[in-house]
């Protein structure tokens, strides 16, 4: 008795690149992700779509370098909250996340490469 099905093609489906207004559209998205979810949207961003095109890698790198350096910007203003300074550092940063993550959606929705300022490249 033979079995008339074809072998399972390769169990690893190759990945599709994405359009240009696809990596734009989720570019976008990353960055204002992270206005409101923190760090997650970038990380997330950044290890699903980073192998579906050049455009949404070097957003989603760019946003996730930014978020990690305002990650530490929280933590050194948190433990400098002993002092007044350590307040003044969580509202810089916050409105710093809150500008330039703008800033950065602009750019990615209008197909321009953007690099955050004051950013500590973490993930090169």
């Amino acid at each position: 008795m033979s079995d008339s099905t074809p072998p399972p093609a390769s169990p690893y489906a190759t990945i599709q690149p994405m359009s240009p207004s696809d990596e734009k559209l989720w570019a976008t998205l990353i960055h204002v992700g992270g206005i409101f979810f923190w760090f997650l949207p970038s990380l997330i961003g950044y290890l699903v779509l980073k192998d579906r095109g050049p455009f949404v890698r070097a957003h989603s790198r760019t946003a996730l370098n930014f978020q990690i350096t305002m990650t530490i910007a929280y933590a050194v203003g948190a433990v400098l909250s002993i002092v007044v300074i350590g307040y003044l550092i969580v509202i810089a940063a916050s409105i710093a996340v809150l500008i330039f993550s703008i800033i950065a959606a602009v750019a990615a929705n209008n197909g321009q490469a953007y690099q955050y300022p004051v950013t500590i490249e973490f993930i090169k």
